[in-house]
């Protein structure tokens, strides 16, 4: 049994601690949270489904002394800054427990943010511990996925990856973060103060680009909202005519001022089709489409927990999933 401290519970460690409990060789034992509310609660407070045993503690230190053994591994599922992530981080390294983490910015943050990066990496090899970020996007549909599909090109010539998603049935939050329900200004206040936008695009590109060897000149990202033509709503928000429904985000990398590689996001509420794509011009030349898309939410909490086998095999320092063994399904 694989052992798990569990960090943040919004709707996204919720929903992965449900997960777990569905599964027969991990367990959580044991949950940080710093909401101040949730100090002292059990699990089964936030949802009847999980553990009545496992406690909220307000700091890892707290909750690892609280247990007789050592967790194997942590989850941590709070911040998308790589900057905010780090002390997380470190608390957790401090007893050489690895990490896996859906924080954006940590699935390849060495060409945006070096100095933070090594940091990590050399707060990881200190404790001696491997740390992952992952996800579906960033970590998978528009990164990962789309390297691997390049194994079958003797050339390739340029890469186009589409995301595009009906953010209808997503959790809160997400739909938060695309802008959905604002009005055209205050969308663009909201972009300024970069707390606007699908997290990850750029890192996306660099991690594609550096998995199949090719050193980027340059990165470009535009973002523009998806403004609603009609009255749409989803659970939680309602969207009127001229306000923002979603957000659309275009990446490119450029190679001798030549484009290689083009990343489309477009994610918004009441959006008639969902869909991946990639398209590989090249030898030969192909596109595979996931007709439909995949949810993000339960695929983010479902690689997560499927890294744990292969985060634990992994070297100490900071990972990605193109350098840690392919992750399998965990029963």
């Amino acid at each position: 049994m694989i052992h798990i401290l569990q960090i943040g519970f919004g709707p996204l460690g919720v929903q992965t601690a449900k997960y777990i409990t569905q599964k027969s060789t991990v367990k959580t034992v044991v949950a940080v949270d710093i909401n101040p509310s949730l100090k002292g609660k059990k699990l089964a407070d936030l949802d009847k489904d999980l553990s009545d045993e496992v406690v909220i503690y307000p700091s890892v230190k707290k909750a690892v002394k609280s247990l007789k053994m050592k967790p194997d591994v942590a989850i941590i599922t709070t911040v998308s800054s790589l900057e905010k992530l780090i002390p997380q981080v470190k608390e957790v390294a401090e007893y050489g427990i690895p990490v896996i983490s859906t924080c954006e910015e940590l699935s390849y943050p060495w060409k945006l943010q070096p100095k933070l990066s090594k940091k990590l990496n050399d707060i990881c090899n200190k404790y001696n511990i491997a740390c992952l970020g992952t996800g579906v996007n960033p970590g998978f549909l528009m990164d990962y996925l789309p390297s691997v599909l390049t194994s079958i090109s003797k050339e390739i010539e340029h890469i186009r990856v589409e995301r595009v998603q009906d953010a209808t049935p997503r959790r809160i939050p997400f739909q938060q973060k695309i802008g959905a329900g604002l009005s055209i200004e205050a969308f663009r206040k909201k972009e300024a103060t970069g707390t606007l936008r699908h997290v990850g695009l750029q890192e996306s590109v660099y991690l594609l680009a550096n998995s199949i060897g090719l050193e980027l000149d340059k990165v470009t990202e535009s973002l523009d909202p998806v403004i609603a033509e009609n009255e749409v709503t989803s659970n939680t928000i309602q969207v009127k005519k001229g306000e923002a429904r979603g957000v659309e985000q275009i990446a490119h990398g450029y190679v001798n001022r030549e484009c290689k590689i083009e990343m489309y996001f477009k994610a918004a509420i009441g959006e008639p089709k969902s869909y991946d794509k990639v398209t590989i011009k090249g030898v030969p030349n192909f596109s595979s489409e996931i007709e439909g898309g995949i949810n993000g939410d339960i695929a983010t909490c479902a690689i997560t927990i499927n890294c744990i086998n292969s985060i634990l095999k992994a070297p100490a320092g900071l990972q990605t999933m193109a350098t840690i063994a392919v992750p399998g399904y965990i029963n």
